[in-house]
């Protein structure tokens, strides 16, 4: 899972923005204007059904992260955390 979701900059972070464009996600801001230092994707590449191809953004490193336990879920109550 993508750290981001427990990351006190995950609204104003770049990087988590293009990892919800990846997911085809509404995002969080529409403006972000952080930029973590040094953030370490993990992209996964797997068969679907049908013969198609997905694939999995998640940040799995970040020198900046800070941890803000339940941030994204504090921002979007009620609705499930993107996988």
């Amino acid at each position: 899972m993508c750290i981001c979701v427990d990351c006190a900059w995950v609204d104003s972070c770049k990087t988590y923005y293009t990892v919800e464009e990846n997911h085809g996600v509404r995002h969080l801001s529409e403006n972000p204007d952080f930029q973590g230092n040094n953030p370490k994707i993990h992209i996964n590449i797997f068969d679907m059904p049908e013969r198609e191809i997905g694939i999995e953004w998640d940040v799995r490193g970040c020198d900046s992260f800070k941890l803000d336990q339940g941030k994204w879920s504090r921002l979007r109550p009620g609705e499930e955390i993107p996988k």
